[in-house]
């Protein structure tokens, strides 16, 4: 495959899109725009592009596919701003963004002069950011949903799926209906109610100082996905408006039915609202990327005495295993403690285990 690739973006994914077809496709120029220079200046330097172009439009022009990965409410402005430029015959614009009615229906001004747009959404994410935390092997594994619209030729899909190939994801073609609806399932409706935990706990802490105590442990953990940026959660609930209204009607009913239970105190139903839910968790695909970004966390039993973290850093270190947060659950004077380490990858967590046995660490992880 020849072509000049556009990416607007310089962040983690489309940096990690850059590398990964740069990597598949040598003959493959890939060209790159962001806002923010010092990105743009580190995806230069570190060769995640090959060139930087001094503007959207000179780089647009010259593209044969065109790559928006930023925010995307952002993403609407570069549409209607690519609508004003001489863009290439047929030439092929994808994004990256996690909601996709909205920008398809904004991209039909694109489509209407003849330009191939195909929404995609790679579920592949990281607790890190920005261009120095791509990687090209990001994306495999993962679900990467398309979402052409009715106008987007079977050869223009084949073609950017050939473009992704060395993702190495699992693509699914989906309607930008449906994709934002399931998006909503499993990824943007939990933020809510995880933020919402969230504000509850905050208070009752006015009521009681403890709260905040007692959260720091299980609490913490269910509630992590609510740590996630406030911007772009704003932009994409305001995206994905109409399912996530559908959604908040059946949730209403929902807790209206289990209100009832525990009023009725029906030992029954509340046993087997819990046994269906704990069931069809338990049977979710473990290896699997999906939306949200997994958590690789390894569970270490560690004595209390100076210098244990850096031990345990340390070995690791020597094996070249990065660690992406490190937490202290539990130490007290003359007792084991815990350490809960998190990887990127649930490669990494493996070989941690494996390097921390083998220096006689206690080790478990939880699914």
């Amino acid at each position: 495959m020849k072509g000049t690739v556009l990416v607007i973006g310089l962040g983690l994914i489309g940096g990690s899109l850059a590398l990964n077809i740069k990597k598949t496709h040598q003959a493959v120029r890939i060209i790159g725009y962001d806002i923010n220079n010092e990105q743009l200046r580190l995806a230069k330097s570190l060769t995640v592009i090959d060139e930087v172009v001094p503007s959207l439009k000179e780089g647009a022009e010259q593209a044969d596919f065109i790559i928006i990965a930023i925010p995307v409410t952002q993403a609407e402005y570069i549409v209607r701003e690519l609508e004003t430029f001489m863009l290439k015959k047929n030439v092929i614009v994808t994004d990256v963004g996690s909601t996709k009615e909205q920008l398809l229906k904004t991209a039909s001004i694109l489509i209407e002069k003849g330009v191939q747009f195909i929404g995609g959404h790679p579920m592949a994410g990281s607790h890190k950011s920005g261009v120095t935390a791509s990687k090209p092997h990001l994306f495999e594994n993962a679900m990467y949903v398309l979402t052409p619209s009715p106008e987007t030729s079977d050869q223009s899909l084949k073609e950017l799926t050939e473009l992704l190939r060395g993702t190495k994801a699992h693509f699914i073609v989906l309607s930008a209906k449906e994709h934002d609806k399931l998006a909503g399932v499993i990824s943007h409706f939990p933020h809510i109610i995880a933020a919402s935990l969230v504000h509850q706990a905050e208070h009752y802490q006015k009521d009681n100082e403890l709260v905040s105590k007692l959260a720091a442990g299980g609490f913490r953990d269910i509630t992590r996905i609510a740590s996630s940026s406030p911007a772009m959660w704003r932009d994409i609930l305001i995206h994905n408006q109409d399912a996530l209204l559908e959604m908040f009607d059946h949730w209403f009913d929902e807790m209206k039915e289990v209100r009832k239970m525990i009023e009725r105190k029906d030992a029954t139903d509340i046993y087997t609202y819990f046994l269906q839910a704990k069931q069809f968790r338990d049977q979710l695909p473990v290896r699997t990327k999906g939306a949200i970004p997994s958590f690789y966390d390894l569970y270490v039993d560690v004595p209390d005495y100076p210098g244990i973290i850096s031990e345990v850093t340390g070995y690791l270190a020597e094996e070249e295993i990065s660690i992406t947060n490190i937490r202290i659950l539990e130490t007290r004077e003359d007792i084991y403690g815990v350490l809960r380490l998190s990887f990127q990858t649930d490669e990494d967590r493996r070989r941690a285990k494996v390097c921390l046995e083998r220096h006689s660490y206690q080790t478990f992880v939880t699914v």
